[in-house]
């Protein structure tokens, strides 16, 4: 169903009451909110406050794609991923995708092109990531953060493709990011190109 305005969603709209805050650590922020429901009556929810996030499809000229390997915690294994990266605060999304492109792989793109937003955790984050693509790739030296290990390699669209459908390949944002792929290399999505390309503006849920 196609995004609909404010007034035709307010049967279903909440409304915040108030916010009590759970935890502020070094990554995550959570906090519980009440809520006024359609119904008049009140609920909790309880979720992670998320500054946002970039993610990166990186294609080098002869058609494959940059990808890493990296042990999340969480998972407790190693998983195949688009790189990718935290907003900073105050950060432009474009000026992330890039710096995150140059620390993680080493390396800089010579043409960009927005292609769409992703929320991965609707249920318990507001987190939401924006895709980038990158062309006209460079490689030089990258500068990982203290503490942060990943492999580096390369990959046809046709691999990530099968190991997107044998279950290799399970996270989210990488799945998306490989659904864009093939519909960008198959010609049914077009993507606008630009040395430097406006961030594309916030989305704000209407309240």
């Amino acid at each position: 169903m196609p995004q609909t305005s404010a007034p035709v969603d307010a049967h279903l709209c909440e409304s915040l009451v108030s916010r009590t805050e759970l935890l502020q650590g070094h990554f995550l922020h959570v906090v519980r909110d009440t809520v006024s429901l359609p119904s008049g009556q009140e609920a909790t929810r309880e979720f992670v406050l998320h500054p946002g996030a970039v993610m990166v499809v990186a294609l080098l000229d002869d058609g494959r794609v940059v990808l890493e390997r990296q042990f999340r915690h969480p998972m407790q294994q190693v998983m195949i991923e688009f790189p990718a990266g935290k907003l900073d605060v105050g950060e432009r999304s474009l000026v992330c995708a890039q710096r995150e492109l140059l620390e993680e792989t080493g390396y800089s793109a010579r043409e960009w092109a927005f292609a769409g937003r992703l929320a991965p955790t609707i249920g318990y984050s507001n987190e939401i990531i924006d895709i980038w693509f990158a062309r006209g790739l460079s490689l030089g030296e990258r500068h990982l953060d203290d503490g942060e290990f990943l492999d580096v390699f390369i990959a046809s669209p046709t691999e990530l493709q099968a190991w997107c459908r044998s279950g290799v390949v399970i996270d989210c944002k990488t799945l998306v990011g490989a659904l864009w792929l093939h519909n960008v290399l198959s010609g049914d999505w077009k993507l606008q190109w630009d040395h430097s390309p406006s961030d594309p503006p916030h989305r704000i849920c209407a309240r």
